[in-house]
């Protein structure tokens, strides 16, 4: 379902009849404005309220009989979707009656793609291959970039992001200036220097040796041992469509002081959102380890922001800081309930004292120059958390911290109470 545009014509979608066609009625119960709100709704959800049909997936339309966007997803590969995702726009406090219909699974419309994931693996010729699944290079085989921009990258209309896929293993930024998907070219010759501005944006940020934009750590005896030079790493795409993709990064083999651990981080990333979402699963985790989230702070000139809002804990950064000298934003998100820690690292260079793991990238696997939260770990149970970035130039909006802090509790207030599936 990627790189697909909504088909203005509908003739050739074979549809149920009308005299079929079941309503559902959603709420927005705040008295504000929300658009692209994507709702989730299960496959019992619809079991219950029409009969599902072998060969058969669900559409939706509004009150004017226009195809809405949507998506079905099989998450967990046995050939049969299990959600199904739609995304859309609500005034403040508005009911909202959407028509459920049925279109052959050959006819499925194809809608506008507005979200999308990459990675491509080096080839002989120098071209790039993409891949849903891929196990990294183990670290002991020493430092060689194989990926596309180094990366898995993952993106929506607003704004780019990666995962080093080595060692390193922090995440960083691309500003966009373009609702377009980017990330199948970014890196390749076609698109040339990411690192200098270009029409549709640039990399945006300088990590260093720090966590970057949302990298993991666990915090154990005070000390942060960062998600990295594991015996294994694997990539796997979940689900890549047009409302919603969601990948694995799968790690086992995470030394942290004599014990073996394993992690999984599932992120989901959705239209119309400056930011994703990511679950974070530790197995092996002690009863007072701490999964950790960082922010580079190497070009800061004032100190993080914290706040609390709608349930939630915000650690946030916002400064004149990234690669394009203005403004840049980013900041951390989770449960009130689970927040851990907050602290910052020191701003040694490990790498010059000499603790190099990556000569190649001056890179020190030591953490540094990082401002972080922490969550409750609990053995093999997900902790949830929200990345939030901006970026000055795409947006006025995102030239302050009040701008910026702003939107974040926005959406807090949005996570806190989701649309009502009546």
């Amino acid at each position: 379902m990627k790189k697909i545009f909504l088909i203005l014509s509908l003739f050739s979608c074979v549809f149920i009849s009308c005299e079929n066609e079941v309503k559902l009625t959603f709420e927005n119960e705040l008295a504000i404005d929300r658009a692209d709100e994507v709702i989730v709704l299960s496959r019992a959800d619809l079991a219950a309220k029409v009969d599902l049909k072998e060969g058969m997936l669900p559409v939706f339309k509004d009150g004017e009989d226009k195809l809405i966007p949507s998506q079905c997803d099989d998450l967990d590969g046995d050939g049969k979707w299990d959600e199904v995702v739609i995304i859309l726009d609500f005034a403040a406090n508005q009911k909202m009656e959407v028509g459920l219909e049925f279109v052959l699974e050959s006819e499925f419309p194809e809608f506008e793609t507005r979200t999308n994931l990459r990675l491509g693996i080096k080839q002989e010729d120098g071209s790039y291959k993409e891949y849903k699944e891929y196990s990294a290079p183990s670290y002991k085989e020493g430092f060689k970039v194989i990926a596309q921009a180094e990366s898995v990258s993952w993106e929506n209309d607003k704004f780019a992001f990666r995962n080093y896929l080595d060692c390193r293993n922090l995440k960083d930024l691309f500003g966009k200036l373009k609702p377009e998907m980017v990330m199948d070219k970014v890196g390749s010759k076609e698109m040339g220097n990411y690192h200098e501005l270009n029409e549709w944006g640039m990399d945006v940020l300088h990590c260093g040796s720090s966590l970057g934009a949302g990298g993991i750590a666990l915090l154990r005896n005070d000390s942060l041992i960062r998600l990295g030079s594991t015996e294994v790493y694997d990539y796997k795409n979940i689900i890549e469509g047009p409302v919603r993709s969601i990948f694995e990064l799968r790690y086992s083999g995470w030394n942290v002081e004599g014990d073996m651990l394993e992690a999984v981080e599932r992120i989901t990333i959705y239209p119309g959102k400056y930011w994703f979402e990511s679950d974070v699963t530790v197995k092996g985790c002690k009863a007072d380890d701490q999964i950790v989230t960082g922010i580079v702070t190497s070009r800061l000139t004032r100190e993080p922001f914290t706040f609390e809002t709608e349930g939630y804990t915000c650690l946030g950064t916002h400064d004149v800081q990234s690669e394009n000298k203005d403004e840049l934003g980013m900041a951390i998100l989770l449960s009130e309930s689970e927040a851990g820690k907050i602290g910052r690292t020191s701003n040694t260079n490990y790498f010059a004292l000499g603790f190099e793991t990556v000569p190649e990238k001056g890179f020190s696997h030591i953490i540094s120059e990082t401002a972080y939260i922490g969550q409750k770990c609990q053995d093999s149970t997900p902790a949830k958390h929200y990345f939030f970035a901006v970026w000055g130039m795409d947006k006025d909006q995102w030239k302050t911290e009040e701008g910026f802090r702003k939107y974040i509790e926005e959406e807090a207030e949005k996570l806190a109470a989701p649309i009502n599936k009546m």
